[in-house]
């Protein structure tokens, strides 16, 4: 019962951050038709009938909606929004579990069917009501707001993307996928009564509600910069809420729905595993099924808590003033805060500003005229090899000395309490440094792209195999864009990277060259010296293009050169195209086969590849997905049937090689 309880404050925490993040960002304001009168609903496919939890949740908002305007009955009458009270009730739904279990769906009341069967049939009815909802979204929202913003009518095509973000995946995904293996395993019930294994095949792919959910705060903000902005962007959303399909809600209320699927999904799961018998087949696939949604939720999690922490870190360079040496988003800000800075001279204090992030300190003042920034940075301290210690100064209580290399300084907090609270967070911010600096002399930090590399205990000891220049088009250290005048390509002389300047502007006695210096990379200096350097990014994370491509491409299903065209068809860009084995449904694209970036990826899922008739000795084929579409040119028409094998297998969610088809099947790099 004690971790029944667990898993379902979880869930309720989850929900918690949705309340609190988003509850107060739907102002939307559109021209609401009178009551009862709606347009006629958009032609769509047969509608699958929708669920009790559909249902309550409609009915749900709509009384919300009666409220609402009672109360405000002064006010704009097309004035709509999600509400805090909204949301609360959502959450109180969930918590006594009522949002589910009004009824048993598809069964006659005094059914004696399994308890495990019910819950299975309840999936399968709340999943074809949420496949109407995407429908929604991408086909209908998505679609004609497109169609207008291509007219140039409404707001620019780039801006309906940002709104929408991966909508159109993850309805592909569940309407082609998700779905249709629920109703096949449904229907083959009484012969095979389990679910888990479907689950737990397609868990992993609802990790891409992370982007949405991420993206989710801008979408709502842009809806509502440009509904202020461009009246007929406002009108057409204004007038696709008015028809049946839209049982009454804004799209702030549709675009709600799959933030909220991931926890619906695992309490529906949770269930299910409670009512299975001790001996029941599908115990095993369902517990671990479990196990993957609840790290998905755990994802989505992570993926609102990182859009958090990005967005309060943007605010806090906004009233440093944007200074280009201090605004960086791999930062995290450990505590601000006033302190008294007690002087040496005359023996006097004087109110300071301190901002302390994970790698430096901010020593601040505040500005007398606040016009644009509130602060001024006075000083930059960086937390390698600082120290921190309290101070026993009977004229100034509550003291601490804060030691750095660029400056020393003698701070007094208002109480001991404060004294106590800076100290650790010092003290916790250099710790963290120390643990991270110990780990990065340990070793050279190669990036296992498969290019040739020395063995640590050989840095500086032997001559490097240089990588060729035209192998990489970024700096392999920085990752930043090779240019023919301001970002030059050079070599690091100890290990034979290719980097930048700025990347390897530091110099070290190597071994090999008769000890003489020799231009070395950041990380070879730190490794071969031991001195730290101002600046070190041991601390970032790779992206999801962070994959070096010799790294992806010794492990992929496939990978070559080809040559992607533009829209017109007429040019294009050569490059490296791989299909990771550990990412089987994604194609990345490199400028160059040794890049550690990618400068593009594709998720396959849902397209459909298309073969074109071959012109003026190219060999073309087509990937295309509802509006979009890409045309590559094999080198060879054997090259370019195994690229569409492949890309199909991906698009279709197959993920294993194809039998007598090598896991490394790559062309050589030109």
């Amino acid at each position: 019962m004690e971790g029944e309880a667990d898993n379902q404050r979880s869930v309720l925490n989850l929900v918690a951050v949705f309340e609190e993040h988003w509850a107060g960002k739907f102002a939307w304001r559109d021209k609401q038709a009178p009551h009862g009168q709606t347009a006629p609903a958009t032609s769509q496919p047969q509608q699958l009938p929708a669920s009790p939890a559909s249902q309550s949740l409609s009915q749900m908002a709509a009384r919300h909606q009666a409220e609402q305007e009672n109360e405000e009955e002064e006010q704009q009458r097309g004035q709509r929004g999600l509400s805090f009270k909204c949301l609360r009730s959502f959450r109180h739904k969930i918590s006594e579990d009522n949002w589910r279990r009004q009824q048993d769906p598809g069964l006659e009341p005094g059914s004696k069917e399994p308890e495990e069967k019910k819950i299975a049939l309840e999936l399968l009815e709340t999943e074809q009501a949420y496949v109407n909802r995407l429908y929604l979204l991408d086909q209908i929202f998505y679609t004609e707001l497109m169609k207008e913003a291509k007219n140039g009518k409404t707001v620019p095509e780039e801006v309906v993307k940002m709104i929408f973000s991966n909508i159109s995946s993850i309805y592909q995904f569940h309407a082609k996928f998700f779905l249709p293996e629920l109703q096949k395993r449904m229907e083959d019930w009484s012969c095979n009564p389990r679910i888990g294994d479907v689950i737990q095949k397609l868990a992993p792919f609802l990790k891409m509600y992370g982007e949405y959910v991420k993206n989710f705060d801008k979408a709502v903000e842009l809806i509502t910069v440009w509904s202020e902005k461009s009246p007929p962007f406002q009108e057409l959303i204004a007038d696709i809420q008015k028809r049946k399909v839209c049982a009454n809600l804004t799209l702030q209320h549709h675009m709600l729905e799959p933030v909220q699927r991931i926890p619906r999904y695992e309490l529906l799961l949770k269930d299910y595993v409670q009512k299975l018998p001790p001996k029941s087949p599908d115990r095993e696939d369902a517990e671990k099924a479990l196990e993957m949604i609840f790290m998905v939720a755990k994802h989505s999690n992570a993926a609102i808590a990182e859009m958090e922490r990005l967005q309060n870190l943007w605010a806090v360079y906004q009233r440093l003033g944007l200074e280009d040496d201090i605004v960086d988003p791999s930062n995290e800000l450990i505590k601000e805060g006033p302190i008294q800075k007690i002087s040496t001279r005359n023996n006097s204090t004087s109110e300071k500003y301190l901002f302390l992030f994970n790698n430096m300190l901010l020593y601040c003042v505040p500005k007398v005229i606040q016009v644009g920034a509130e602060f001024q940075v006075h000083l930059r301290i960086d937390v390698d090899s600082m120290k921190v210690r309290e101070l026993n100064d009977t004229q100034f209580p509550h003291t601490f000395l804060v030691s750095g290399k660029q400056r020393t300084l003698e701070l007094q907090a208002r109480s001991e309490e404060e004294m106590n609270a800076w100290i650790k967070a010092f003290q916790d911010a250099i710790d963290r440094k120390e643990k991270r600096s110990e780990t990065f002399k340990t070793a050279v930090h190669g990036l296992e792209t498969g290019t040739p590399a020395l063995k640590t205990e050989e840095l500086g000891r032997r001559a490097p195999q240089w990588v060729r220049d035209n192998l990489v088009t970024m700096c392999m250290r920085c990752k930043e864009p090779f240019n023919a005048i301001m970002r030059r390509r050079h070599h690091c002389r100890a290990c034979g990277y290719v980097v930048c300047a700025r990347c390897s502007d530091y110099k070290a006695e190597l071994q090999y060259d008769g000890n003489r210096l020799n231009r070395v990379c950041q990380e070879c200096y730190v490794f071969l010296t031991g001195h730290m350097v101002l600046e070190d990014r041991e601390g970032k994370h790779k992206g999801i293009l962070e994959k070096g491509a010799a790294e992806v491409s010794g492990r992929s299903l496939l990978c070559s050169s080809l040559q992607l065209l533009d829209k017109n068809g007429k040019g294009g860009t050569r490059g490296w195209f791989v299909i990771p084995q550990d990412d089987p449904l994604v194609l990345y694209i490199y400028a160059a086969p040794q890049d550690v970036r990618a400068h593009t990826s594709i998720p396959l899922l849902g397209y459909q590849v298309r073969d074109l008739p071959q012109g003026n000795s190219r060999h073309l084929f087509q990937l295309a997905q509802s509006r979009q579409v890409y045309t590559f040119v094999a080198d060879t028409e054997e090259l370019k049937r195994r690229w569409m094998r492949a890309m199909a297998r991906s698009a279709a969610g197959i993920t294993h090689p194809e039998e007598g088809e090598d896991a490394d099947s790559c062309e050589e790099a030109e």
